[in-house]
Parts: structure tokens; sequence; C-alpha cells
């Protein structure tokens, strides 16, 4: 009897052995199918930028206007106008926040020359450490195998072309996004109702619904609150800037609150700004490096405790994630990236909880 066990289990192993390769080819043949979608993903993402980066931003506002545009045809307005409604807000708040940079940032792109000559002035102490620096990457490039020098080749070519050029590209990808915006706004129940329909069960066709709403409502919540929130920041940075002497005080404020849709890059970029602002306002160093200081002080202060207090516990997300997905889109698509970047991963969040819900794994009794 034991010989009869023993020579079935010695004929059980190859027939297992040879179902767990299977089965691990399997799951490497799976994983490899997403790898290669994920790639052709981002190079169509890439390639159809001009196109798609405008809807996407378009959908992601859409999202924030929703609520509002509901409670309009709540009252009988069609959704057409509703939705014309929006565009129009939409157009005059940019307008009214075009109308207060443009005149005193004109003013401080002229005084850019005499800020990089007195940028360069201050960096004459450091004349010795940067020439250590730069004699120690030629020799690393020696080392390599590279040449000493590097030479940059500069095309020749006018502002008025480069503008000449990029006008008409800009203006498109705006029509494009305001179109977008308009009927993303009067068609979204439409959309809703068409992708629920072609649902094949009706607890399919639950999830997907739960995910529409809790989709609108994180993107909607999120993108209210951290207006409000940039606004107050804006308001307490002018009046600091104000109070410190620093010229164009509602110029950095408004920056400072557009900056700060991007986290943690916006703030960097600030700071940066500011501390070039110090070098045109102050005489010595130390006061050059009062306005950023104080900004990254108001800045920790507003995500610390003011955003987390704003936004709630329910709509935190992990920082790392956060800022992979910035660095991915700013990469991506730039500025617009930036922007949609904590929008596209409240998304995600929404549908994954919603449609691959997470099932408990059941505790193992001991026995």
């Amino acid at each position: 009897m034991l010989t009869i066990q023993s020579s079935y289990r010695s004929w059980r192993k190859p027939i297992t052995a040879r179902q767990d390769a299977a089965a691990t080819l399997r799951i490497a043949a799976q994983l490899m199918t997403i790898l290669v979608g994920l790639v052709v993903l981002v190079a169509v993402l890439d390639f159809a930028q001009m196109i798609l980066a405008p809807v996407a931003l378009a959908i992601i506002i859409g999202l924030m206007l929703g609520p509002l545009a509901d409670r309009i045809e709540r009252v009988g307005i069609p959704s057409w106008i509703s939705a014309a409604a929006m565009v129009v807000l939409l157009v005059t708040l940019l307008g009214l926040a075009m109308t207060g940079f443009a005149v005193p940032l004109a003013d401080w792109l002229d005084k850019l020359p005499a800020m990089w000559r007195k940028l360069q002035a201050g960096l004459t102490d450091w004349q010795g450490v940067i020439a250590s620096v730069a004699g120690l990457g030629e020799q690393l490039r020696g080392a390599l195998g590279q040449e000493a020098a590097m030479r940059v080749n500069v095309e020749d070519g006018s502002t008025v072309e480069s503008v000449a050029y990029l006008a008409p590209a800009i203006f498109a990808q705006v029509l494009m996004f305001l179109a977008a915006l308009y009927f993303y706004i009067a068609t979204r129940k439409n959309i809703r109702i068409g992708v629920l329909s072609l649902c094949f069960s009706r607890r399919l066709r639950w999830r997907i619904a739960h995910a529409f709403r809790d989709i609108e409502t994180l993107v909607s919540r999120y993108l209210l609150s951290i207006t409000v929130v940039n606004i107050g920041l804006g308001v307490v940075v002018s009046l600091v800037m104000w109070a410190l002497g620093v010229p164009s005080p509602l110029l950095w404020g408004l920056l400072a609150g557009v900056l700060n849709y991007v986290i943690y890059i916006g703030p960097a970029i600030m700071a940066f700004l500011l501390f070039g602002v110090g070098l045109a306002s102050y005489p010595d160093i130390t006061g050059a490096l009062t306005p950023p200081l104080v900004y990254l002080a108001i800045n920790l202060t507003e995500a610390q405790f003011v955003t987390p207090h704003v936004l709630g516990r329910t709509m935190t997300l992990n920082p790392f994630l956060v800022f992979l997905s910035i660095a991915f889109w700013i990469w991506l698509w730039g500025p617009v990236g930036g922007f949609i970047a904590v929008p596209c991963l409240l998304i995600v969040y929404a549908v994954v909880t919603n449609i691959v819900p997470v099932v408990p794994v059941p505790e193992r009794r001991s026995v």
C-alpha cells in the first residue's frame, strides 16, 4: 500500500510542476500585456497632446462646475443654457485674473535685466566654488572620454516668428477647451445614461453609477475647496508682501494662489520667484531671503493645517502617489498636466473603489 501511494505521489509531482509553470507563464503573459498596453497609452497621450490635453482639462473643470450647473437646471433652465452660463463664468474669472496679472507683470519683465545684473554681482563671492565645480566637471568628462567643452548651437529666429508660430496652436487649443467644456456640461447626463445602458448586469450598473457619483463629488469638492483655500492664501500673501514693502503685492498674491494648484512644485517655483523679487527689492542677501522664507512659512501652515481641515480626512491621499502623479503628468503635458494630476488620481481612486471592490480575505482557522 505504501509503495502504491509513493508511486502515485511521484507521478503527481511532474504534473503539478507543469501546471505551476503554465500558471506562471500565464501570469507573466498577462503582466506583459498590461505593461505593453500602458506604454502604448502613454505614447498615445504624448502624441495626441494637442487634442487630449484641452479635452481632459475641460472634463476636469466640467466636473467642478457640474454641481453648480445642476442647481441652475433645477429651476427649469435647459442644460444648454446652464452650460453656456458656466463657460461665460469661467471666461470672466480668467479674464479678471489675466487683467490683474498684466500690468504689474509687464513692469517686472522690464526689471529682469537689472535683477539679473544684481544677481550676478551677488554671486561674485561664490566664483571660487563655481570654478572648482566646473573644473571637477571637466575632469570627469575627460576621464569618461568626452569633450571638455559643450557646444550649443542656437538656430536663428526672432521672437516674432516664434509667437507667429505658437499663436494659432494656442488659440486652437483654447477654442477646443471651451467647446469641450460646453458640450461636456450640456451632455454629461446623457453620457452617464449611455454608459449605464451598456452594462450587462444590474450589479455592474450599480457600481458604475456609484463611480460616476463619487468621481463628480470628489473632484468637485477637491477643486472647489482648493480654490477657496488658494484665494485665502493669495489674500494673505498679498497682505504680507505689502507689509514687507515688496512692490506689486497683489501680483504675488495672485501668482501664489494660481501656483498652489500644482502641489509641491508650485510653491517651490513661487519661493524662487520671491527670492528674485527680494534681490530686486532689498540691498542685501538677508533682505532678499525674507519674502521667500515668509511665503514658505505661510504655505507650510496652509498645507499642514488649513487644507487638511477643509478637505477632511476622507480625501487624504498617499503623498507618494500624489508626487508620482504630479511628476508623470507634468512630464507628459506640462502645466496642464500639473493641474489635472490630483483630480486624475481621485478619478482612479473612485473607479477602483467602486468597480474593483476589495474582497476581504477570510481568516484561517487553526486546526
